[in-house]
């Protein structure tokens, strides 16, 4: 039976029209052709949303920046003037400022090498027509020291009029001798004053105050003014010398 059937089927399909393989391909292509076309003819019967999504236009592009700010060009202007003097211009201007008499006088704030805060028109390096009295530093006058101390070597060379001592008796029988340390105070003019004992023998001391009291100095000067002199005065008493 199944070799029948092949058969069979084997037979009609050998006697299928060809024309009909052609005519059923052409109907495919004009249903394919027909359902593209109606979308494209009848819009309307396309659902809304997906239209709409397909016609929203795009959104507008951001607004262009604003424009930069135009930079205001400082103009320098430069003084035609060097010190109250006119200076050969760099570059021809195209409009040429007129000078006034007044605009070329030097600035009364001073003048170069004055001093700060003087007086307008004063003269360089000067103080003509300030107040002088307010520059001025006045000197202190320093009065001298009224009373100096000087070693003794310095006013043994003072001296002008020196009297020597009487060697006491009992002190020469008794043969004391040595030294006697007085302290004394030179006047002005030159005299003792203010005469003490600082060292000496009991027995020897009378003696060195009597005549040192009659010594006479030169007076000591001082920034060209006599002081008083604060020393020591030594006497010497000696067996062998007398």
């Amino acid at each position: 039976m199944f070799e029948d059937s092949l058969l069979e089927s084997a037979g009609k399909l050998k006697r299928t029209n060809p024309g009909y393989a052609v005519l059923s391909f052409s109907l495919e292509v004009l249903l394919i052709g027909i359902l593209i076309l109606i979308p494209l003819i009848y819009t309307e019967a396309l659902p809304n949303a997906a239209l709409a999504t397909f016609l929203v236009a795009p959104p507008p592009p951001p607004p262009p920046p604003p424009p930069a700010a135009a930079q205001v060009m400082k103009v320098r202007i430069e003084s035609e003037l060097d010190r109250g003097q006119l200076r050969q211009p760099t570059a021809i201007p195209r409009k040429v400022a007129i000078l006034h008499e007044e605009d070329m006088a030097p600035p009364s704030s001073g003048v170069v090498g004055g001093v700060l805060g003087g007086v307008p028109g004063g003269s360089s390096g000067g103080v003509i027509g300030g107040v002088l009295g307010s520059l001025a530093t006045p000197t202190a006058h320093v009065a001298p020291p009224k009373r100096i101390t000087v070693s003794q070597g310095v006013t043994a060379g003072m001296v002008i009029n020196k009297v020597q001592p009487l060697y006491p008796p009992l002190a020469k029988q008794a043969r004391v001798q040595g030294q006697v340390v007085l302290a004394a105070i030179i006047g002005k003019d030159g005299t003792i004053q203010n005469l003490h004992v600082v060292s000496g023998h009991p027995m020897l001391v009378q003696s060195a105050l009597d005549a040192v009291r009659q010594w006479r100095y030169k007076p000591y000067f001082l920034n060209g003014e006599p002081v008083e002199v604060d020393t020591t005065i030594t006497v010497n008493f000696s067996l062998t010398g007398s």
